[in-house]
């Protein structure tokens, strides 16, 4: 039966695998690359390709051409797939990168292909240049890196030279690919000059050749020296960034681990909690914010969370909207309508206006006039808080205020720990006798006024697949002690919980917090 023939009905259909098989040796060839090769009925490729895998072949058919005849080798396997057979398209390397998968999926929509109807299309992942050619090197490649291809055949040079310098700019390690030829010889020297315009001379650079075929050379140079050894188009130039450095013959980039660990000690100076933290890590964006808020207000950052920063250009003000978490009080639960007004306002078309589950709003405003906004709201009779890891003290309205005996207290935990920062948001549910309507039980840190006295929980998970009720750790606690018990246990959270962890997880892994024993269940 000729292939593409009708049985009973149904055409076979074809199929393009699309198989990088790494840098040549046998042993980096992917088990799945090795077995795309076996099932195929074609083998397409440049000469070079096929003389490497030749060795995998059996029976298969080989279509074969020389350096240029990519558009014509791939036309060739769309059809043979198109007539029903299995075709493999190979490449050194990934298939992907400055490989073949491309242009193969670039003929297929030049004549109208779909995947629902056309011919099936497997991409098969191979070892890429940049990934043998570091191995060889040491660990040249491991911050931000880029590869750029200097071939100007297929890309306009002024195109090239663009990225050459951006990436030089941002300090990236650079992957440079076909970077010279018996024709090409200019652009690698063009490329040395842009990036010593950013780099230092003393640049650590590696020039990988063959990787892990028999003709392997690698050599460890400098960004100053590196014309001085052979480049061809099986060199892969490896540039390292301004942290790159060579030690014992091993080109080394530094993933930044020096910043926070002391790599000699056994005994780390940070402990894991701290180690995500703004104090910890000064560099970052929530650092830069902070900065920046301190800079605005000298008494803002411990009252007020930046929301967002600019998404624009980052040389202009960072912050774009602030957050405060507003509501009519720790007990009250009614907005007036003067003061919903005021919210309104104050939000205005650019802001935002958030309703949460516990009886608050999240305002985000523009600008910057953080201390002005909190002011109007708190002369409205509005509670204003900051956002963000903060307490926030849930509490009923004790039967609006007629159970009134536990009010002083919910009030006076409020003044105290409202605006204290934590690892992670800690709710504190407050009920103000034995019914619990409020469902402080079920909260992180729950609190039950019951006959003069109150009990205790903590370690609730209110949502979730794993919600389970607080253990309960006191019972008939005086009202003298309440405020200080508590406000020590969120205290050591504070001091010890790690970075975004929650209060119910905390407890758990410290087993005993404030002299209360986690249970375990």
């Amino acid at each position: 039966m000729e292939q593409g023939e009708v049985t009973r009905g149904v055409s076979k259909k074809g199929k393009l695998l699309l198989v990088g098989f790494g840098p040549g040796h046998f042993r980096h060839i992917t088990e799945r690359a090795r077995e795309a090769i076996r099932e195929s009925e074609v083998i397409v490729g440049y000469n070079a390709y096929v003389d490497i895998i030749r060795d995998l072949l059996t029976d298969q058919e080989i279509v074969r051409t020389g350096m240029t005849g990519e558009v014509k080798r791939v036309q060739e396997a769309v059809r043979l797939a198109e007539l029903g057979k299995v075709v493999a398209v190979i490449s050194s390397g990934d298939a992907g990168v400055y490989g073949i998968a491309g242009l193969v999926f670039e003929v297929l929509i030049e004549k109208g292909w779909h995947p629902d109807t056309g011919v099936e299309v497997e991409v098969i992942p191979g070892i890429s240049a940049i990934n043998s050619c570091a191995s060889l090197l040491g660990s040249p490649v491991m911050h931000d890196a880029c590869m750029i291809s200097l071939s100007d055949h297929l890309t306009p040079w002024e195109t090239i030279a663009k990225r050459i310098e951006a990436a030089a700019s941002a300090d990236f390690v650079i992957a440079l690919y076909n970077p010279k030829s018996r024709r090409r010889t200019r652009q690698i020297e063009e490329a040395q000059r842009i990036l010593l315009q950013y780099r230092s001379p003393g640049t650590p650079v590696g020039l990988v050749k063959s990787a892990y075929r028999q003709q392997q050379h690698t050599v460890l140079t400098t960004l100053g020296n590196m014309l001085n050894h052979e480049i061809g188009m099986l060199t892969t130039v490896l540039i390292g960034n301004s942290t790159t450095f060579v030690y014992e013959g091993f080109m080394i980039t530094p993933r930044g681990y020096q910043r926070k660990y002391a790599l000699g000690e056994e005994i780390q100076e940070l402990k894991s909690r701290q180690r995500l933290t703004v104090e910890a890590e000064p560099w970052s964006i929530e650092a830069t914010n902070r900065l920046y808020s301190e800079s605005v207000s000298a008494d803002k950052t411990d009252k007020w969370k930046t929301a967002s920063p600019d998404k624009g250009n980052m040389q202009t003000k960072p912050v774009s909207l602030f957050e405060l978490v507003v509501s009519p009080g720790v007990v009250n639960k009614k907005f007036t309508p003067q003061q919903l007004v005021l919210l309104a306002n104050l939000a205005g078309d650019e802001g935002e206006i958030e309703y949460t589950p516990h009886h608050c709003i999240i305002l985000r405003v523009p600008g910057d006039q953080t201390d002005q906004v909190a002011e109007q709201l708190t002369d409205a009779g509005l509670l204003v808080s900051p956002a963000g890891n903060r307490v926030l003290l849930k509490a009923c309205d004790f039967c609006e205020g007629r159970k009134n005996g536990a009010i002083p207290y919910v009030e006076e935990l409020n003044r105290r720990l409202g605006r204290l920062q934590v690892p992670g948001e800690l709710k504190i549910g407050f009920n103000g006798c034995g019914m619990a309507c409020y469902g402080a039980v079920t909260e992180e840190i729950g609190i039950v006024y019951r006959r003069g006295t109150f009990d205790l929980f903590l370690g609730g998970k209110s949502t979730g697949t794993g919600a389970h009720p607080a253990q309960k750790i006191g019972e008939g606690i005086p009202p003298a002690k309440l405020v200080e018990t508590v406000e020590r246990v969120v205290r050591e959270y504070a001091a010890k919980g790690d970075p975004n962890e929650r209060f119910h997880k905390f407890f758990k892994r410290a087993k005993n917090v404030a002299g209360f024993v986690c249970s375990g269940k």
